[in-house]
């Protein structure tokens, strides 16, 4: 099942950037965002706005584009509704070719309860978080299987690779801790201590810092990658969620989701020298997942309750285009358009 859209939202900045004398230009590439409520994903086209949504055998939680931009990795439980031959009763992790969403994807058993998934640099290896069984599961993308699983804390949930692409760090929801795994040995080689239900994790671009969304605590953890120790702590909004890093490192851009009674709408913006939220920007409601384009120039939210995708642009701090895409979009990831 396939649908297409279009919106003129970013024409109307575009417009009103004219207007005020600015040089505003629409970002390129592509954002995937996961439709966890809708069982799909959808892929919007950011120079057109068009918005194709793809149905799928799973309601996806986390979406990843590969580092090279040639696939699409999906990760979740079997949708409610699907009668699908083979079906097995845990996850599933997806693996689309970008340049074929056509084409049906192969499919991987992902444990008990997959939440988040990422690659290593080459995109050979996807690393995914398995919830309910406390581990992480290795794939092998060219041999199509699961290769080894590590011990994490409990509840693991969101993780990044560091910007050497040498080490995962892992929030574990239930165990209060950050896990630190070496990709090379598959290792745990620490657990970092935090509090406040930590739900995913982010880098500085020189990988000095990482940070940690504190659900629980409405806060920003900050981290010292080199003591491997928690040095800080951030008021931001309520319920944060994801979080990411601006390119030049100096800000962090944190999506606060609230309640199911009473969604927020902001993405805090902490300035990670003075370790202070320094303003923050309406998106939609229930704002969950963050991505950032190559250059730093656009932040990019998915708003879980509003099925919607909101483009921020960062020298304005101003949402200058909205995509409406499946509804309960998760997790969300970008790919440059020369990764297209």
């Amino acid at each position: 099942m396939r649908h297409t859209h279009r919106f003129a939202a970013f024409a109307l900045g575009l417009g009103l950037a004219s207007h005020l004398g600015l040089a505003l230009a629409a970002p390129s590439g592509r954002i995937y965002t996961a439709n966890e409520r809708a069982a799909s994903l959808s892929q919007v086209q950011l120079d057109s706005g068009e918005v194709r949504s793809i149905a799928l055998p799973i309601a996806p939680h986390n979406v990843q584009v590969s580092p090279d931009g040639s696939l699409l990795l999906a990760v979740g439980m079997p949708a409610h509704d699907a009668h699908h031959a083979g079906e097995s009763a845990g996850g599933q992790l997806l693996v689309f070719a970008t340049a074929a969403l056509d084409q049906p994807p192969f499919s991987l058993p992902a444990g008990e309860h997959p939440a988040h998934v990422v690659t290593d640099p080459a995109g050979r290896r996807a690393f995914v978080t398995d919830s309910a069984a406390d581990r992480l599961r290795v794939f092998d993308l060219q041999q199509r299987a699961e290769i080894a699983s590590v011990a994490t804390g409990r509840y693991p949930h969101g993780l990044r690779l560091s910007p050497d692409g040498r080490t995962l760090y892992v929030a574990n929801m239930r165990g209060d801790s950050v896990s630190v795994i070496d990709i090379t040995t598959l290792k745990e080689t620490a657990q970092i201590a935090v509090s406040g239900a930590p739900v995913q994790v982010g880098f500085t671009p020189d990988g000095r810092q990482a940070f940690v969304s504190l659900s629980a605590s409405n806060q920003l953890g900050i981290i010292d990658t080199a003591s491997q120790r928690l040095i800080g702590r951030v008021g931001v909004g309520r319920t944060p969620i994801q979080v990411m890093a601006g390119a030049d490192g100096r800000q962090v851009y944190v999506a606060n989701q609230g309640s199911n009674e009473k969604p927020d709408d902001r993405v805090s913006i902490v300035d990670l020298q003075t370790r202070q939220t320094i303003g923050s920007v309406t998106t939609g409601k229930g704002a969950h997942g963050v991505a950032i384009s190559s250059d730093g120039a656009y932040v990019f939210v998915s708003n879980i309750e509003a099925g919607s995708v909101s483009v921020i642009d960062t020298a304005s701090r101003t949402v200058v285009a909205t995509h409406r895409v499946g509804a309960g979009p998760n997790g969300i990831s970008y790919a440059p358009a020369q990764a297209e």
